[in-house]
């Protein structure tokens, strides 16, 4: 008789419902002949956002070029390129040697950490974080330690307790700006503070910048490389955002400051880099044209532009629901609401995102997916227009009147 396969123990805490269950039901629902609004995932062709056709147009003169392996590390043209835009934006002692192309960030992360950690390392990583960080750190045998980002606090980190968590298996800090749930866009001083604690306890420091250049209103970006000369840091950052080429797989990673006190990292990472061959070629020519045209998004952001404006209807109209709160993210393309447990009976949220998918036809992710210990947040993309975004949130609000104590 044989015997039933089972998944290895490594999975039994990863998770990524993001494209979890809820997901699943949304595939069922669709097959059945309903039409899912997908408010799950930061995904901006669906909704009509397109790459400038300069870029297109350039991998598509460049596929004959692309047909074979490139450099492991990825096109010289292409890591030279980021690499300009790296010394525009103020870092400094860094090469085209110390670019790696990925198969988008989500890729390169699961090699730095693998690279890294080994058995109970720990890693402070943000609450709430973006998934792929926890389960980065889990499946590379480490523990992800989680860092409180205060709510109150326009979701910035909380240095003393980042600090009241540091401990003598502590390798790194994560850092996610602008972030993902939340839109927080940290400020000068946070960075400095986040900067001074890796300094102080020789710790790495992991930059995940994928939205640098999606920020609204007065919020300003600062690269936390360009902060951080005597303090090693791991930078990543990629087209699938700012130049809404999600599809294309084409992120990078940067490493920076005293890089001859990880000569042995950076070994490791030359062998993981070398064992995957080399990323996505086709992808790779889109990074040069790209990053020449990088004002693209700014007209998505500005006063006026739909990115600003589907932003702030969607804050305003969550808001206007009685029970509900929501800090006005400074940037990225998600809201991160709380429902108020005085008038919400909320056990599961995993339950409250499938009744909206079921009832609405509406796929959110629960808060929970992201790490947070309560079950009272879920996060929305606000990438479709505001007429369908108006319409979500009235449907929203109607399931969420179900789960009313009264």
């Amino acid at each position: 008789m044989q015997k039933t396969i089972k998944q290895s123990s490594k999975l039994e805490d990863v998770c990524y419902d993001i494209r979890g269950p809820a997901l699943e039901e949304a595939k069922n629902l669709e097959a059945q002949g309903h039409k899912i609004l997908k408010l799950n995932i930061g995904n901006p062709a669906l909704f009509g956002f397109s790459a400038p056709n300069k870029v297109l147009n350039n991998v598509s003169e460049n596929l004959r070029l692309a047909q074979g392996y490139s450099d492991s590390k990825g096109l010289l043209s292409a890591r030279e390129a980021i690499l300009q835009e790296y010394k525009n934006l103020g870092v400094s002692n860094i090469e085209p040697n110390d670019i790696y192309l990925g198969n988008g960030v989500s890729e390169l992360i699961t090699m730095a950490m693998q690279a890294l950690l080994n058995n109970e390392d720990e890693v402070l990583v943000p609450m709430p974080d973006y998934p792929i960080w926890t389960a980065s750190v889990r499946l590379s045998g480490g523990n992800p330690v989680h860092y409180i980002c205060d709510e109150e606090s326009d979701w910035y980190p909380s240095i003393t307790d980042i600090e009241s968590k540091i401990n003598s298996r502590t390798r790194a800090i994560v850092v996610i700006n602008p972030n993902n749930p939340t839109g927080s866009v940290y400020s000068k001083r946070i960075l400095l503070d986040l900067v001074s604690l890796a300094r102080k306890y020789n710790l790495t420091l992991f930059a995940d910048e994928i939205y640098s250049q999606i920020v609204y209103d007065e919020a300003e970006y600062f690269p936390l490389a360009s902060l951080s000369e005597d303090v090693f840091t791991v930078s990543f950052n990629g087209l699938s955002k700012s130049f809404r080429l999600a599809g294309f797989r084409s992120g990078w990673m940067i490493v920076s400051g005293p890089k001859n006190l990880a000569k042995s990292y950076i070994e490791g990472l030359e062998i993981l880099t070398n064992m995957r061959l080399c990323a996505n070629v086709p992808g790779q020519y889109a990074v040069q044209t790209a990053l020449s045209n990088h004002q693209s998004i700014k007209e998505l952001t500005l006063p006026g532009g739909r990115l600003k404006n589907q932003r702030d209807i969607t804050w305003k109209l969550l808001n206007q629901i009685p029970g509900v709160s929501c800090v006005k993210p400074m940037g990225a393309i998600y809201l991160f609401p709380k429902l108020d447990p005085m008038m919400f009976r909320i056990e599961d949220d995993t339950k409250l995102i499938l009744d909206i998918l079921q009832k609405q036809k509406i796929l959110l992710v629960e808060g929970s997916a992201f790490n947070i210990k309560d079950k009272q947040h879920f996060r929305i993309v606000f990438l479709p227009d505001e007429k369908l975004l108006s319409q979500a949130i009235t449907q929203i609000k109607t399931v969420l009147d179900c789960y009313e104590q009264r």
